[in-house]
């Protein structure tokens, strides 16, 4: 499963989670076309989803050793 399924999947579905980050739900379907979550819409995309940003975006947010002991 894509993280951007896995974002759909934990906002409860691609309109639940198009309204948390304040767009239209056809902008979250296109997230599927990308591959990706745009950077501009990951801090809401982890707000909504209660996924990691580090997890959304890999490529973008390393993650610390703190953050790794923490999970």
């Amino acid at each position: 499963m894509s993280i951007v399924e896995r974002a759909i999947k934990a906002a409860g579905g691609a309109s639940e989670l198009s309204k948390k980050c304040g767009l239209h739900r056809t902008s979250v379907l296109f997230w599927r076309r990308l591959g990706h979550i745009p950077h501009r819409h990951v801090a809401t995309a982890e707000a909504a989803t209660g996924i990691p940003r580090e997890e959304l975006r890999p490529d973008l947010f390393k993650r610390t050793p703190a953050q790794e002991a923490a999970r």
